[in-house]
Formats: C-alpha cells, structure tokens, sequence
C-alpha cells in the first residue's frame, strides 16, 4: 500500500529585537531607501546574547509538535536543516532532539544553505514512504547575524535570525508531499561562501585578519542564478506532480529578495498575490524562511484544506529545490498532549545519563 507523507505540524520562532534599516545605518554608509530599493526588506530579527540557533530551533519544534498533537517521544527522525549550527559536531539536531525529549530518535544536520529546507522535508518525505519512519521534525534555523561583517553593507543588510518546523507523518490517505526536485552546481560554489572554519582554511590570524569567517557572496551573480532557477525548478516540480501551474494556489518562496520574487513571478507570468511574501519583515533567514512563511500565510488565512502548493529556494552550494505538495492540515483526533512538558522530563533524563557517565568514568578508571 501506498504510504504519503503529510505536513501535520508547524511553527515558527524568531527573536524579540528588531534591527530596522534606520538601525543598520548607524553602522555603515547606507539608508532605508537605498536598502528598501534594492532588497525589498525594512527589518529583521536578530538573536539576543542567550539566544542561538538550538534555542529557536527547539522553540519552533515544539510549536510544531503542539499543532500536530504529538508527543516528542513520537518522533523517528529529527533533521535541522542550517547554514549557523550551534557546533561543526555534535549536530544541532541532536542538541534539539535531548532538549525536547525525543527518546531514541535519530538525528542529524543537513547543509544545502537556503534551500536546506526543501531538502530536508524531501528526505524526510521519501522515508516515511518507504515505510522506515512514520513520525519526522524538519526544522530550518539560523542566527546568521553572527556570521555577517557588520562592515560590510552588500550582506549585512540582507540576513536575519529565526526558526521555522514542520512535523511530517505518514498515512495511507493520498495528499501531503507529492513530488520534489533537489539540484547542485558546485561550479558557482564561491559566489556565496564563508571561506575560513573548515578544514580548508582552518582559523588563523590570517583568516580573522582578512574577515575570512563571515559570508562573501558575489551579489550580481546570485541575482542572475536566482532569478533564473526559481521559476524553472517551479515548472519541473508542478510537472512532476502530475499537475498544471493552474491548479497551484500558493507559492511559497525563499525568502531572499523582493527583486527576486518579482522576476520568479514574471517569468510564471503570475500575479505576486499568488506568492507568501514576508521578506520586507524578516530578511533573508536562509533555511527558516520557507516554513516561516508557511507558518504566518496559515495565519493569514491563505491556507485552506486541499490546497496546492509550492515551495521553492536556492542557495549557496550553488543549491535550489522546490517542492509540491497539498495541504491538508493535523491529523484528525485531538489529544490532551503538552509538548513542553517532555522538557521537564528531558532535562532529567539528560542530567542522569551524564551522572551516569561519569560515575561508569570513575569505576572504569579505578579498575
């Protein structure tokens, strides 16, 4: 039998403080005009001193797990899709997975930039349809203010911080997913990049001296990559669905550029009232602002039972995807769950495991 992979969960979570263009203008030569013309954006959030890429990311989980009326414990797999892990290793994913109390659950980082997201959701997707998980937590999360060069105005005015979830499950009623195209051209891989903090240039004077760990990105080039895989990958993932650009609601796209977005509509020949569009609030939250976007266009009132919809992004690597899907909301038969109750139980468990570990260290050391 047939098993589809459904979005029965979402939710999103972004920091208290807003940084506005008037804000970035005290820091380097520019204005809300100049920002406003270019870009599309007017504000972004930006990540206090205790919050970081985990903190929002198990904000949003448990968001997400509350619509979907599911239990951590539930949960086969977790995968954090982002560009600002809390840590190279261990992964942001398995930070997350002990915070909310997900027992037993796999969990990894996936990095594919600003399309991270598709990517995950599209992994997640094919597993459950081959039947080795039921239950899975995508999350895009990011505080990418912490790897911009405030001196530098072409990227410092484009990047916000946020997190964005869904929970996918699995059922045997058709709709959810429905198709998905993932693409790579590492040929443009150093259009956008942060060169320094791998093993290629690990950190030195010499990479801190030349602002080798913040982003470096060839703007004119990204423009012309963007606007031209946006509507394409479009296209391809509708086909591919078996449907036609008529039957698609919503499109719901990376949100990167307001310029972008308006090229992507033109080249789909649609008006932009059939796209999500919150980048003027939020900036460019990489792997977060597909599923933030999908979080504020259901709070909207732009997402009703059986739509149709696209997702779509691109990103460093040079990366981008999108995906098809339907609409179709929590799974019927509410229960009485609190999610945020299993990180009460969590932080127990957590603080056992390491009494134990320590106490296993001091036995197998006096041995």
């Amino acid at each position: 039998m047939t098993r589809y992979a459904h979005v029965t969960g979402w939710g999103m979570s972004v920091p208290d403080r807003v940084m506005t263009n008037a804000d970035i203008a005290k820091l380097v030569d520019t204005n809300d005009a100049w920002i406003q013309e270019r870009t599309g954006i007017k504000e972004r959030r930006i990540a206090g001193p205790e919050e970081t890429t985990g903190s929002l990311a198990t904000a949003a989980a448990l968001k997400a797990l509350d619509v979907a009326n599911i239990a951590p414990t539930e949960l086969d797999l977790i995968i954090v899709a982002t560009s600002s892990p809390e840590h190279l290793f261990p992964s942001t994913a398995s930070i997350v997975q002990d915070r909310i109390g997900a027992v037993d659950c796999g969990a990894f980082d996936l990095l594919a930039a600003c399309t991270g997201f598709i990517y995950g959701v599209s992994m997640a997707a094919q597993a459950i349809r081959s039947g080795s998980i039921n239950n899975a937590l995508i999350i895009g999360s990011e505080t990418l203010s912490r790897l911009v060069n405030w001196k530098d105005r072409g990227t410092c005015i484009l990047f916000g911080d946020g997190a964005g979830a869904f929970v996918l499950q699995g059922s045997d009623e058709p709709g959810g997913i429905l198709s998905s195209i993932l693409r790579s051209d590492g040929s443009g891989a150093d259009l956008l990049t942060i060169p320094a903090g791998g093993s290629s240039h690990p950190a030195s004077a010499h990479t801190l001296d030349n602002d080798m760990h913040y982003i470096q990105m060839n703007g004119r080039e990204v423009y012309r990559f963007a606007t031209r895989v946006m509507a394409k990958a479009t296209l391809q993932v509708v086909a591919s669905a078996n449907l036609e650009m008529a039957d698609i609601d919503l499109i719901v796209p990376h949100q990167a550029n307001f310029r972008i977005i308006n090229a992507a509509a033109r080249g789909l020949k649609l008006p932009l009232n059939k796209f999500m569009i919150n980048v003027e609030r939020y900036g460019n939250t990489s792997t977060a602002s597909i599923p933030i976007a999908v979080c504020e266009a259901f709070e909207q009132g732009r997402l009703h039972q059986d739509d149709k919809l696209v997702l779509v992004g691109f990103g460093a690597g040079l990366t981008w995807g999108a995906l098809a899907m339907q609409w179709n909301g929590p799974f019927p038969g509410a229960r009485d769950i609190d999610p945020n109750r299993y990180r009460w139980r969590a932080r127990l468990r957590s603080y056992y495991r390491r009494l134990g570990r320590k106490i296993e260290g001091a036995l197998f050391d006096r041995n």
